[in-house]
């Protein structure tokens, strides 16, 4: 048995003050906040610890079928009082647990089993490109971390140090990882010898620590997260930069095709790419109650720098000495609070059916005064639709409990964001029928026994377009041509983005975001330059410099 003193280590931050706003990593949070948007930020911690969780009780289930359930309603609205309706929801609905290490969350099941979705989703598309997983320690010695300064730099305030092993000062502090690009390159120098050896295509699903210190909120920004980073090597630059465009359409189905969420295709700016990396690309979202984008998942090419700095070197066919070509990309669980603030309602969550992990829940409504065999029936017929749905690959849940009245379970599975209820009461046993309603419109239909193995998975796919098809068009009109600072600012006085014509310079960029700060918001920065924009005519000005533009830039304030 170990002692005490070879297992208890102790992580401190690096610093103790908020951190200087970092260039973001593969779906890095961004240390941008804004300190003064009291309206849109979450409350304190202290405000949302465990007490503060909404259980049922099962003296909750006494109120009348039909009706609100008794402590089941959230008290915020999303309209409103966006900040507190997210941490309320984020907890009412049984997502997340406090815990009692700031900036850091409990994933309970219902939000692990969404994680798992895209896991599963993800994982089977970057194994069909050659992608295989693997997995690199926790831990980087302060020499391997400080080998690439740029990459360092852009993440030191952020890093976690242990510093001692039980009651001793560890001689040489350690690390924990906030990215593992130099936990594993040292690995790839020693695998790599020839182009034979090439590709190197390795990915891993692990957590990362990132000491963040601006207003940690549930899945948006944590201290500690779960990702999958890829990390890659290519003899040529044509491979990667191919490979980077992959992994971003494979990003954007994540987020469209399973998320229900519309995302923009882009580069990032010189000063808001990864830090070390040649380019990043990034497919970004924006969240029109607040007015503010979000990063959802970056791919970027690191070009040769990483090569270089680790000596990852390959003999050509020539038997001449060449550097890789390297690219790193992750998607980290804020792709679940992207879509929770994107479908959301005041009712609780709305889950497009391809990432709820139970897609139907099935509840019997006996009445009081229902014959026992009549109620038998039912149950039976619960068991036999719950099996002909499952032989159709549905996910169902039934919830047969006699403790809780039917209301009680309508909102119960509402706040969890079932998409579709299925309803059984005696009349539709003696009709033979039985009645769906979708969580996402609250509409109803009736259908016959015989019909509910072909109609709900048919109804599953319409409610997943319809719900992309609505957060579509909410964001649609959610971007403003500018030509001018002054239209600049009225875009994003609107809770707007702003696509401008721009210059390309990191002064210009940084100047717009200290002038775009106001005594109530954050200042605005460059989201990415969309790969889809409209024609830049020859003699375009930028709209703040008034210099030649270069492209075309989506700006906004961020999370």
């Amino acid at each position: 048995m170990a002692s005490v003193e070879e297992t208890v280590i102790v992580a401190e931050a690096a610093e103790t003050v908020p951190a200087p706003e970092a260039a973001p990593a593969a779906d890095a949070v961004s240390a941008a906040a804004a300190p003064k948007e009291k309206k849109e930020r979450a409350p304190k911690e202290k405000k949302e610890k465990p007490k503060k969780e909404a259980k049922p009780e099962q003296g909750d289930g006494k109120k009348a079928a039909g009706g609100d359930a008794k402590g089941l309603g959230l008290k915020n609205t999303k309209k409103d009082n966006f900040g507190e309706w997210y941490s309320e929801l984020v907890v009412a609905s049984e997502l997340i647990s406090y815990y009692d290490v700031s900036g850091c969350y409990i994933l309970r099941p219902w939000a692990y089993a969404m994680w798992e979705v895209v896991q599963a989703w993800f994982d089977k598309r970057i194994k069909k490109l050659g992608v295989q997983n693997s997995y690199f320690p926790l831990f980087i010695t302060e020499d391997v971390l400080n080998t690439e300064k740029d990459h360092v730099e852009g993440f030191a305030p952020e890093v976690a140090w242990v510093t001692k092993c039980g009651n001793t000062t560890m001689e040489k502090p350690i690390a924990i990882r906030p990215t593992s690009e130099t936990v594993m390159y040292p690995y790839f120098a020693q695998w790599i010898r020839s182009h034979r050896d090439l590709p190197l295509r390795l990915n891993q699903w692990t957590n990362v620590v990132r000491w963040e210190f601006k207003y940690p909120t549930p899945f948006i920004r944590s201290r500690e997260f779960l990702w999958q980073e890829g990390h890659t090597a290519f003899a040529t630059q044509e491979e990667a930069e191919r490979e980077v465009l992959d992994i971003l359409e494979l990003y954007r189905g994540v987020y469209e095709d399973l998320l229900a969420v519309p995302v923009t295709k882009g580069k990032k700016s010189k000063k808001e790419q990864f830090a070390g990396a040649f380019y990043t690309t990034t497919v970004e979202a924006y969240i029109p109650e607040t007015g503010r984008g979000i990063q959802g998942a970056t791919s970027h090419c690191l070009g040769q720098n990483f090569s270089k700095m680790f000596s990852i070197q390959f003999e050509d066919d020539d038997r001449q000495k060449q550097y890789a070509w390297q690219n790193s990309w992750g998607l980290t669980t804020r792709s679940l609070g992207v879509m929770i603030m994107t479908h959301a309602d005041d009712k609780g969550l709305v889950l497009p059916p391809r990432m709820a992990p139970k897609q139907v829940v099935i509840i019997p409504i006996p009445k009081a005064n229902t014959a026992p065999e009549t109620v038998e029936a039912m149950m039976e017929k619960v068991t036999e639709l719950n099996e002909a749905l499952e032989r159709q690959d549905v996910r169902v849940v039934t919830d047969t409990r006699t403790n809780y009245t039917p209301g009680w379970k309508y909102n119960h599975w509402e706040l969890k964001g079932l998409p579709l209820r299925m309803e059984l009461g005696p009349k539709d046993m003696e009709n033979g029928v039985v009645v769906l309603a979708r969580r996402d419109t609250g509409a109803k239909e009736i259908v016959a026994w015989a019909d509910v193995a072909v109609r709900v998975p048919v109804l599953l796919e319409t409610i997943q377009a319809d719900m992309f098809a609505a957060a579509k068009a909410r964001t649609g009109n959610c971007t403003e041509v500018c030509h001018s600072f002054e239209e600049f600012m009225t875009a994003l006085n609107n809770k707007h983005m702003a696509l401008t014509p721009w210059a390309d310079e990191e002064a210009i960029e940084e100047e717009v975001k200290k002038k775009s700060t106001t005594p109530d918001a954050m200042g605005a920065k460059t989201l990415c330059l969309p790969f889809e924009a409209p024609p830049l005519p020859e003699g375009t000005k930028c709209f703040y410099s008034g210099k030649p533009a270069k492209n075309w830039a989506l700006w906004g304030r961020s999370y």
